[in-house]
């Protein structure tokens, strides 16, 4: 069964607020979970960490040679990632950082405007 096209804004853009599950960018709003790539924004089918595997970051994967440095936004709160994941970055040689989505879209929105090579990943929160 083929996978629906998830929503995708073509182009990189800050992240102006979040919350009440979802985001603002591009003034415009989308609810659920992004990932923020150089390509766009697209929207994402991860609710909680554990949904975080390899394959829902096979966009981002894909991207590689495009991001030096990529945010991990876990929610309300910082948690791990699986042994895998974390490995698949270092192989690639992405710089991982894992935090509470405030800081993840925050420090994102940062490296963004000065021209860095940055992704993150953001879960929505309430």
């Amino acid at each position: 069964m083929t996978r629906p096209e998830q929503p995708h804004y073509p182009y990189p853009a800050g992240i102006e607020g979040y919350g009440r599950g979802g985001f603002r960018f591009a003034g415009m709003s989308h609810r659920g979970s992004l990932l923020c790539l150089p390509d766009g924004i697209w929207g994402w089918d991860v609710t909680r960490a554990a949904d975080v595997t390899e394959g829902a970051l096979e966009r981002v994967f894909s991207q590689a040679d495009r991001i030096d440095i990529f945010f991990l936004g876990t929610g309300e709160r910082s948690e791990l990632l699986a042994d895998a994941v974390r490995a698949r970055f270092r192989v690639l040689n992405i710089a991982l950082d894992v935090t509470r989505t405030a800081y993840a879209a925050n420090t994102y929105n940062i490296l963004l405007a000065e021209g860095r090579k940055v992704g993150a990943g953001l879960i929505a929160v309430d």
